[in-house]
């Protein structure tokens, strides 16, 4: 084998993975993201929910 296929072949290969890593990681982000703003909204309501208890 010629030895610029190898490292041709080793770019590529190199780059497939590399890609498909930062798909998952930001896969990975959105979820964690949306899960993080689910969470936020709910102690934001919390809150509200005890002023409202308190202006009463």
């Amino acid at each position: 084998m010629n030895i610029g296929n190898v490292l041709f072949q080793l770019i590529m290969f190199l780059l497939l993975i590399g890609l498909s890593s930062v798909a998952f990681v930001i896969v990975r982000s959105a979820l964690k993201r949306n899960s993080t703003n689910k969470t936020m909204e709910r102690k934001l309501d919390r809150i509200i929910e005890l002023l409202e208890k308190e202006k009463n």
